[in-house]
């Protein structure tokens, strides 16, 4: 199913203090969004307004299939990965994802689970609880998170955090792959971790 996200007039403010305003843009399949601006100028508050996490103080944002999804719907068709989304550190990364997929509703493959493990170098570490591991592994246990349901929209807030050379190889490939299957949408304010952009909000001069 072809999916869109469309915002018109988006607004965000806290305590009187306007964060952006007049944030418009749409985008589909086979397209990056490109969220850039400097530390605290409000990339992480898009992203969550795009996953539905926060509610926007004016303007709308929208997904759309063959029509508008609802909330549930809607979360249903993301993946997420961001600095301040936690893992479960007494559990394995297969529990993890396990628990994941619980929570989404969704029934769990070992054998798809252990695959996607594979791909960001962390089978042989499967059965081992989170809280040994790096925070490059950590990162890399967020992305097999996000990735395991399939999403039609893969989310990333600062992508390469905490990843090394062989980590944001892997992170590359997977950014590549969604934006031939799905959407991608990255928020950084490093423009070296976005190769092809279609659409870009610039978020320094929205206040």
């Amino acid at each position: 199913m072809g999916i869109r996200i469309s915002a018109r007039g988006l607004r965000m403010a806290f305590n009187r203090r306007t964060v952006f305003q007049g944030i418009d843009f749409s985008v589909g399949n086979g397209e990056t969004l490109l969220v850039a601006g400097r530390n605290g100028s409000g990339k992480s508050t898009l992203v969550k307004i795009l996953c539905g996490l926060l509610t926007p103080t004016g303007g709308k944002v929208e997904m759309t299939g063959e029509k508008p999804l609802d909330a549930h719907a809607w979360r249903g068709h993301i993946g997420l990965v961001a600095p301040y989304l936690q893992v479960y550190d007494e559990f394995s990364a297969i529990e993890n994802l396990r628990l994941t997929m619980a929570l989404r509703g969704l029934l769990s493959d070992d054998g798809a689970h252990r695959s996607l493990l594979e791909r960001l170098a962390l089978d042989v570490r499967r059965s081992d609880p989170v809280r040994g591991f790096s925070s490059g592994m950590k990162q890399r246990l967020k992305y097999a998170l996000a990735l395991s349901h399939q999403p039609s929209v893969l989310v990333l807030d600062e992508p390469m955090a905490n990843l090394d050379s062989d980590g944001t190889m892997i992170v590359r490939s997977i950014m590549e792959e969604q934006r031939r299957r799905g959407i991608l949408v990255v928020a950084t304010n490093d423009l070296s971790d976005v190769s092809a952009v279609q659409t870009r909000v610039d978020l320094d001069d929205r206040r």
